[in-house]
């Protein structure tokens, strides 16, 4: 631990270390995949210019590491901690550039693992929300130096940012506003904005986003609908006006957001919280007011479109702003802070190391008490099953639901599986001649038939229903008590 004291730029290889660990454990912990892991896998067949409610980068890098290496639960945590390591990578950069105590801005780093929505979901199941963090992250990075030192190549790194941004979460486009806004007041730093430069940034955004934007435009209500859905999420049973439900809401993800982050820095910091709460600079007053500004925009759109629910990983992209601002502050009040890099490391440890061991104990304590999750259904060994039965694999496979199709594509490596209603139109299937095999979850007594909107596919494909003959297994839970079994449907279908 002296050794941080003296050079705090290790904080970068623990921060590598950490996310060495969050891939160690997960290739240890289970094959099934959560909900995001299914839907890559399931996607990583398609290379498109949109994939619905979320934006196509992070879909894209795994389309093309998926092409290179296979699709396999080690390529989805790779990709995924790839992003996150770049994105505390940019971040650290970014707290460099406007901190001066290098002990502070790696604690700034740091800060960025002890926001719940990332030490904890994160590492349970986000994909779209990692790659934009790492967009924010390089935005934060080229935007911070573009203040500090402009450059052609600060204004191009800020606009690349910007076009990225758009492609990994739409509500990215919030953060180059607040931005604005924030430098607005300060009259040097206003001046950037009237650059030339700004030109060259903004067209660089415009390239990178540009295909993605038209098919925004081309499938609005299909890219938008989704999201807006889950933020009005029970409006129909609500009491009071929706807006009271919406801000509430809202606030009440914000404190859960930046409790933690604000209590760890507290608590590092305890001895000097007056002088720190009273120390300004120019670099507390644009985090400050970016902060706040994304904030207010956020409760602006929950008022415009009245929704009343709101989730603390919608607000992450803003609130990891919070350990940069409370650096800057406490930078400002000129607090050494290298003696206490230590103690910071080990809190930010216990949350996030601790974190990954405890969703690892949890595959082998939640069927102690009869709990189940996804990590739980046996995936690999209903395959296995299935095949033992054929003497060839099928050269189809047809489901009706993400999580069993992103799980069957781990167990299908080579087989196109085709989910009923991604992608919208399919005329006949793109598959060679070959017996298909439709599955689906048989868990309750609704599904103890072939699904309808199976029937209506295959119809789709000449395949008619009276050739369709429904078997079932019960497979034991992976690490399960005896006697507990999952429900699987199959139907092999021969083709002419």
């Amino acid at each position: 631990m002296k050794l941080l004291v003296r050079k705090p730029e290790l904080v970068f290889f623990l921060v590598a270390i950490y996310c060495l660990i969050s891939v160690t454990v997960r290739l240890l912990r289970q094959e099934s995949l959560e909900i995001d892991e299914s839907e890559q896998a399931f996607l990583s067949q398609f290379f498109l210019a949109g994939y619905g409610t979320q934006p196509p980068l992070y879909n894209w890098l795994q389309y093309i590491v998926s092409g290179m290496f296979g699709i396999s639960v080690a390529t989805l945590t790779i990709v995924k901690n790839g992003f996150l390591l770049c994105a505390l990578f940019f971040y650290g950069l970014a707290a460099r550039a406007i901190i001066s105590d290098r002990a502070l801005s790696m604690m700034a780093m740091l800060g960025i693992l002890t926001v719940p929505a990332i030490f904890l979901l994160v590492q349970r199941d986000l994909s779209h929300t990692v790659a934009a963090l790492f967009t924010v992250s390089l935005f934060l990075y080229g935007f911070l130096e573009t203040l500090k030192a402009p450059r052609l190549s600060t204004y191009l790194m800020t606009g690349l940012a910007v076009g990225l941004g758009v492609l990994a979460k739409y509500n990215f486009v919030v953060i180059p506003v607040a931005a604005v806004i924030a430098i607005l007041p300060e009259v040097e730093l206003r001046k950037r904005l009237f650059d030339w430069r700004v030109l060259l940034a903004a067209a660089a955004a415009f390239v990178v986003a540009a295909p993605h934007i038209y098919w925004v435009f081309s499938n609005l209500a299909l890219a938008s609908g989704g999201t807006i859905s889950e933020m009005k999420e029970g409006a129909e049973s609500a009491v009071l006006p929706h807006v009271f439900h919406g801000l509430l809401a809202l606030c009440i993800a914000i404190v859960k957001s930046i409790a933690i982050p604000a209590a760890v820095f507290g608590l590092v910091f305890y001895g000097h919280l007056k002088e720190i709460a009273k120390a300004e600079s120019q670099w507390t007053r644009v985090t400050g007011r970016m902060l706040v500004a994304c904030l207010v925009i956020v409760a602006v759109i929950v008022i415009g479109i009245q929704a009343t629910h709101v989730r603390e990983k919608w607000l992450v992209l803003f609130i990891i702003l919070t350990p940069l601002y409370l650096a800057a502050k406490i930078d400002a009040a000129h607090i050494e802070a290298s003696p206490r890099l230590p103690k910071f490391v080990g809190i930010v440890a216990f949350l996030s190391v601790g974190t990954i061991l405890m969703l690892f104990a949890s595959v082998y304590a939640g069927p102690m008490i009869g709990r189940y999750s996804f990590a739980h259904t046996p995936y690999s060994d209903f395959t296995h099953t299935v095949l033992s039965e054929r003497d060839a694999k099928p050269s189809g496979v047809v489901v009706d639901d993400r999580i069993l199709a992103g799980n069957l594509k781990i167990e299908f490596p080579d087989t196109p599986v085709f989910l009923t209603y991604f992608p919208a139109e399919i005329g006949t299937l793109p598959v060679p001649a070959g017996p298909l095999l439709a599955v689906w979850s048989a868990q309750g007594d609704d599904r103890q038939s072939i699904p309808p909107n199976i029937i209506a596919f295959l119809a789709k494909n000449g395949i008619a229903a009276e050739r369709l003959e429904s078997r079932f297994l019960s497979i034991p839970y992976h690490r399960g008590k005896s006697g507990d079994t999952y429900r699987f449907g199959y139907s092999w279908i021969e083709r002419p």
